[in-house]
């Protein structure tokens, strides 16, 4: 649960127009961080805003009995919000198609001899700089749609599986596995992208070492489709043992996890985007302008 869905609630539940306007100032930044990351266009993100928050309004005079805690509103939130999003989304000519395979998204011979040839592990040989903040972003606006909504809400705005599984309709299973694969992709994309000097002598040596790498192919298959469950800690005790007793007779293996969990980590530390100030508080006064409209038609009747 987001903190700031909860101190909004606590707000919105006194009803005076300061508090209203506080809850508003919260709810917006939420709209738009989660609108923007889905998105990909500000105009967009600024549109599913305002919709978002305009359709609020008839709910507040009767505002406990229909969020009757956090989670209603922040469901009901993200829920217009996607819905939204989903129609102005524009699409990106390099998008993959609808439905992603794990066997598309697992590392290739080559790449597998590239990571044998990287010797030790070194967390910041894949840890997302600054400067690969934009190509993070990109991969993210590649994903499916289906894909990209689990994604940003699960390692961006932090929601849990059975939030995400609620808000998008679908069965927590069906979530993991959106998940992992969104992840994956990512994970491929950024490392596409990285064409640094020591990426080049890595290469150099792959090509070098190329048949001495150690790995076996079928097992290393079978592992990748739990990766996701192990670094959530969500694989059951046997199965971890399993993966683990693996890991450490692969180095490949052990190297691609170390890459796809610093993925994880560059989107959930992905700062959000700023919110027009100005903009922002007319939207507020709007809101609020329509909201005391409302009342005051309410008391005529």
């Amino acid at each position: 649960m987001r903190p700031e869905i909860e101190q909004a609630v606590k707000l919105l539940e006194r009803g005076d127009n300061l508090a209203l306007e506080e809850a508003l100032a919260l709810l917006q930044n939420t709209v738009f961080s989660f609108s923007m990351r889905v998105c990909g266009q500000r105009e967009d993100a600024e549109d599913t805003m305002q919709e978002t928050l305009s359709k609020l309004v008839p709910h507040f005079p009767k505002f406990e009995s229909r969020f009757e805690n956090p989670k209603a509103l922040l469901v009901w939130l993200y829920k217009v919000a996607k819905n939204r999003c989903l129609m102005s989304r524009r699409r990106s000519k390099f998008a993959p198609k609808q439905e992603l395979s794990l066997e598309e998204l697992m590392p290739d011979r080559k790449e597998m001899e590239r990571l044998s040839a990287g010797g030790t592990i070194n967390p910041e040989m894949f840890a997302i700089r600054s400067e690969e903040a934009k190509c993070l972003r990109a991969a993210i606006q590649k994903l499916p749609p289906q894909y990209r909504i689990v994604l940003v809400l699960r390692d961006m705005e932090g929601l849990t599986d059975e939030e995400v599984a609620e808000i998008s309709g679908l069965r927590p299973g069906t979530v993991r596995v959106r998940l992992h694969r969104a992840r994956l992709f990512v994970r491929k994309e950024v490392m596409k992208a990285r064409k640094s000097p020591r990426d080049r002598s890595v290469n150099a040596l792959a090509s070098r070492v190329g048949a001495t790498s150690r790995h076996a192919p079928a097992r290393c298959k079978a592992m990748f489709a739990e990766l996701s469950d192990y670094l959530d800690e969500q694989l059951d005790d046997s199965l971890c043992e399993e993966l683990e007793k693996h890991l450490k007779g692969c180095a490949p293996c052990k190297v691609f996890l170390a890459s796809l969990q610093a993925t994880i980590e560059g989107c959930r530390t992905s700062p959000a985007e700023g919110l027009d100030r100005k903009k922002a508080g007319d939207l507020r006064r709007k809101v609020l302008a329509d909201y005391e409209e409302m009342v005051a038609r309410n008391v005529k009747g």
